[in-house]
């Protein structure tokens, strides 16, 4: 299918604002466990400890632990299943995806100087895929009340007639595309065929009244892409007592999202009046590129304790939008031949460039080496999605679900809690992972629990590492943000086997 590619020219950033959602805000501020095998295989415990390439994105004081040159390299291969219900319906789906994880390296300058406190300098530059969005989820069942004409109508109702019948579909705002669409798939129709009427009726049978509802739903949502994480480190140590680091981070985004709605009812049909079926597909487009900072210290305490602090900055992205749809529906004729009506713009949307702030985190951190043998380390994050926002903030339709966020989202902890046993050159592994759910309800996604092991092996200069990973998560997903909200319950269990290839220089 060719696709046109038009770029709108005036009142673009509202435009957008409209198509953003609260989950937009949460998809890039919310971070995956990602990282090498070690780091993965302790569940990420890693704020206190250091001395792991994906300990920097923890805390960046961590590579003044490093007493060597180091580079390393990771592959991850992901499986995730969700399993939906939705009413009486119940399906489920997989996805496998095989990715290149994480690299970079690490490389030391010690000062041989006994007089000088300061005796070591690190500089490192790491690579972490920090989210994987290839997914794959399928929903279906018979919703008794409710239809997908309440999405058209919550758009169409204030719009004049004359917008969405006398103009074009590239000249719309976002708002008055989706009217458009409903009112030329005959989903919706005026109260009043005059220029000015503002107010639309449903073209649905009402499942409100007795006898009639019953609308068989279908939804099937593909998601593809990544978030990932170009660090830039730099550490001191003093003393080998205290370790202080930096980090800058540029921050890349791509995402593809691909749904398909179906809907039909056996409802009595009268001709041109009513829907028998439908199916409406959109497509979304976003990516862009971002930037942070991340300050962090570790202190040893004895020899054996050592405590973390590290903050992670706002992470700032500029994105951008492309949005399509099509909407094919079925009406009865009389006689009963049904009329087919196909309304696809063959427009892609391309939105003006927008800012997205996520939110800043802390993390406190606590672990007790056994000197060679091993150790034991627990990490504590706190992060107020509440503080998500969308910019600029003068923009009525960011004012608006900038408030939405503020009002859905909250403050969360996440606990990460990790062991190391030595056996020789062999090494055991193990960690266990809870975070809290982002929103105030506890229930449009839930709380993340995950464990974790893992074994090493280390060769001299060479180090390989495995690791297994296994988190669970609910969430309530509804179809569509507006119209059609009924929810539809996911549990969601990701499995992850991850290798690392180190090499000392």
């Amino acid at each position: 299918m060719k696709k046109i590619f038009f770029l709108f020219i005036t009142g673009l950033t509202v435009s957008a604002s409209y198509s953003q959602e609260v989950s937009d805000g949460l998809r890039y501020g919310q971070d995956n466990l990602t990282g090498t095998a070690r780091f993965r295989a302790m569940s990420g415990a890693f704020g206190a400890v250091g001395g792991d390439l994906s300990a920097l994105s923890v805390n960046p004081a961590g590579s003044a632990i490093f007493n060597s040159n180091q580079v390393g390299v990771t592959f991850s291969n992901q499986n995730i299943k969700n399993d939906a219900k939705y009413f009486e319906g119940q399906n489920s789906e997989k996805k496998n995806s095989f990715t290149l994880n994480q690299a970079g390296g690490v490389f030391v300058f010690k000062d041989r100087n006994p007089n000088n406190g300061w005796n070591k300098i690190a500089i490192g530059a790491t690579y972490e895929n920090t989210n994987n969005f290839n997914n794959n989820f399928g929903v279906f069942g018979t919703n008794p009340t409710h239809s997908v004409d309440g999405y058209f109508l919550e758009y169409a109702n204030g719009i004049p007639l004359q917008n969405i019948d006398g103009l074009d579909y590239r000249d719309l705002s976002y708002t008055e595309q989706q009217a458009y669409m409903g009112y030329w798939g005959h989903v919706i129709d005026p109260v009043a065929n005059t220029p000015g009427n503002t107010q639309y009726i449903s073209n649905v049978p009402d499942g409100a009244t007795p006898g009639q509802g019953n609308y068989y739903q279908e939804n099937e949502v593909y998601t593809r892409g990544y978030n990932s994480k170009v660090g830039f480190n730099i550490a001191t140590s003093y003393k080998d007592r205290l370790y202080l680091g930096a980090n800058l981070n540029v921050h890349i985004t791509d995402f593809r999202r691909t749904s398909s709605f179906y809907e039909d009812n056996n409802n009595p049909l009268q001709p041109y009046e009513t829907i028998s079926n439908l199916r409406f597909n959109n497509e979304l487009y976003t990516y862009g590129n971002g930037f942070s900072f991340q300050l962090g210290a570790i202190g040893k305490v004895t020899e054996a304790f050592r405590l973390g602090l590290a903050y992670e900055s706002n992470t700032w992205y500029e994105l951008y939008d492309e949005t399509s749809q099509s909407l094919n529906t079925t009406r009865q004729a009389d006689g009963g031949q049904p009329i087919n009506a196909n309304v696809n713009p063959n427009i892609v949307n391309v939105y003006e460039s927008y800012t997205l702030q996520t939110p800043a985190k802390w993390t406190f951190s606590a672990a007790y080496v056994f000197g060679k043998s091993g150790l034991l380390s627990i990490d504590y994050a706190i992060k107020d999605y509440g503080n998500t926002k969308f910019k600029p903030t003068n923009d009525a339709g960011f004012r608006d679900l900038n408030s939405d966020i503020k009002n859905t989202l909250t403050n969360t902890g996440e606990l990460r809690i990790g062991g190391e046993y030595k056996i020789k050159q062999l090494s055991l592994r193990g960690g266990y992972r809870f975070e809290g759910s982002p929103y105030k309800n506890g229930n449009t996604i839930g709380d993340l629990t995950s464990y974790s092991g893992g074994l090493g092996y280390n060769f001299g200069a060479t180090k390989v590492d495995l690791a297994y990973s296994y988190a669970e998560r609910k969430s309530n997903q509804g179809f569509f943000a507006r119209g059609l909200t009924d929810p539809a319950n996911i549990n969601s269990k990701l499995n992850n086997v991850t290798l690392t290839l180190l090499f000392e220089l």
